[in-house]
């Protein structure tokens, strides 16, 4: 299992077009850790920002009784991807990673593999 700083920095060592990860709680909305360039992307003000995401699809399917969970929401943007993923398991109850991704390096397809591998061995 992975602790938090090292998680974060394997990702952004390991998933190419990486540009910023955090791991965030969506209660409070605080990011708990941060990697990336800060000067270039306020991953603390985006942490905040994407918390009300997560609890706003939460609520929706609370509302619409929809079984099952969230594995991960995409945000496509002209010049980036943006992962959100809830971390499963108790030890990550009320956790979310994000990762922010340089949309032309990155490979959509390959870094939700590497982030759901990244979060199954997350240790919080």
């Amino acid at each position: 299992m992975a602790q938090m700083e090292t998680a974060l920095a394997d990702a952004m060592s390991n998933i190419e077009g990486a540009i910023g990860v955090a791991l965030v709680d969506y209660t409070s909305g605080m990011a708990l850790a941060t990697l990336g360039d800060h000067q270039t992307f306020d991953l603390n003000i985006a942490a905040a920002g994407n918390t009300d995401v997560v609890r706003a699809k939460m609520r929706t399917m609370e509302m619409l009784e929809l079984q099952g969970a969230i594995e991960d929401m995409l945000i496509t943007l002209t010049a980036q991807y943006h992962i959100i993923r809830p971390v499963s398991g108790k030890s990550g109850s009320g956790l979310f990673l994000y990762l922010v991704l340089d949309r032309k390096r990155a490979n959509l397809a390959l870094a939700r593999h590497r982030l759901a591998r990244l979060e199954a061995d997350l240790e919080v």
